[in-house]
């Protein structure tokens, strides 16, 4: 059994907020989502669905029923957060997809047996609709202006009863959702592997001089249709997911993705509708870098060493601004004064990690900002000296 996710930690998840969700207060990724749906809807006069569910899902539907293998790197628990041994904090909108599709199944059945509208929403005979899947997401990941560890994600799957959805229909899906929220934008593909879609792409904008990935996409694979009871043919499907964070952040101009969830007023106020973004007094950043050490088996890549940051700070995690691997040294190399220094051993190795720190509201002080380095030294730090974190 995978380990899992503690009282606490879960209900830390938990609590926080779907910024997509109307029922859960007002906010311009709100204008985001619904913007994309009208713009899908009109071009192609088809049936919307919006669909929002419980943040915990099945296992099966986060990655069995999308197409992942079994051993998929991502199902490990480094990557993904356990509720139970079947269960999980979705890592992706796409885990709603599944069952929005067995829903779509069952409709368009019961619709043929007694040739009476197939489902509650007056939908008709459902050939051809909009899938729109949202909410957060758990993730393990970097830390950096456009990257947090609950992000907010969409998936757009277009499901058709007749003739088959290719790659004309799919990149003029990808036209309209761009000319819905970064209207005049140039975009791009790249290829992408996905094990839920055929042709598999990545989604970039031109930006502030620079290609900003925004989301991804596919043809449908027809095992994900077809398992989830919608035979092809006569169905077919585009897939695509994209980071409503992102798109809101390119909307509006914002330059760090903390702002979508400030308490300051000055922020806030600016988050309830489309119109540009007007930075706020910025505070100082506050720049640490830290020599640890760890074992020979750890992972220290940038999504793994942030996700460790979060966890360290808890409740100050908003405060990290970005999380930065600047080197690493084994224990053959590093001379025996500093060997002795960080209490090294045989096998481990010394990382230095740069810490930058910056609250959104305030200008910190050098014993808050020493305060918080020393409780991620002491998360990260494996050597048998310690530095500062017997300071804490």
């Amino acid at each position: 059994m995978p380990t899992v996710l503690s009282d606490d930690e879960l209900r830390q998840c938990l609590a926080v907020r779907d910024l997509s969700d109307p029922a859960q207060g007002p906010h311009a990724m709100q204008a985001v989502l619904d913007n994309l749906v009208a713009a899908l809807a009109d071009a192609w006069k088809c049936q919307t669905r919006v669909v929002r569910d419980h943040p915990a899902v099945h296992v099966a539907d986060n990655y069995d029923h999308l197409g992942y293998a079994s051993d998929a790197v991502t199902r490990e628990e480094r990557y993904t957060r356990y509720v139970d041994d079947t269960h999980v904090l979705r890592s992706h909108s796409s885990a709603l997809i599944p069952g929005a599709l067995r829903t779509l199944a069952r409709d368009t059945s019961a619709a043929g047996a007694d040739g009476s509208p197939g489902d509650m929403d007056g939908l008709g005979d459902v050939d051809d609709v909009v899938l729109a899947c949202s909410g957060v997401c758990y993730r393990r990941d970097s830390v950096d202006w456009q990257h947090t560890g609950t992000p907010q994600q969409l998936d757009l799957w277009r499901i058709r009863r007749g003739p088959a959805c290719d790659d004309a229909d799919l990149d003029e899906m990808i036209g309209l959702v761009v000319d819905a929220v970064l209207p005049g934008s140039r975009w791009r593909t790249i290829p992408k592997v996905h094990p839920y879609t055929r042709n598999g792409r990545e989604i970039n904008v031109w930006w502030h001089e620079q290609w900003i990935e925004i989301g991804e996409c596919g043809l449908a694979a027809p095992t994900v249709l077809a398992g989830a009871g919608l035979a092809v043919p006569p169905w077919s499907g585009l897939a695509m997911g994209l980071g409503l964070d992102r798109l809101l952040m390119l909307a509006k101009g914002i330059p760090d993705i903390r702002l979508l969830r400030s308490a300051d007023p000055r922020v806030a106020a600016q988050m309830l509708d489309l119109s540009a973004y007007h930075t706020v007094s910025h505070m100082p950043p506050v720049r640490r870098d830290l020599s640890v050490v760890v074992g020979s088996d750890v992972d220290v890549s940038v999504e793994l060493l942030g996700d460790r940051v979060r966890a360290a700070l808890g409740a100050d995690a908003d405060v990290a601004e970005s999380v930065d691997l600047i080197s690493e040294t084994g224990y053959d190399d590093l001379p025996a004064g500093a060997r002795s220094r960080l209490g090294i051993a045989p096998g481990q190795r010394n990382i230095l990690v740069r810490l930058v720190l910056r609250a959104l509201d305030r200008t910190l002080t050098d014993v808050e900002a020493n305060q918080l380095r020393d409780r991620v030294y002491a998360a990260l730090h494996e050597g048998a000296e310690s530095e500062w974190a017997a300071r804490i």
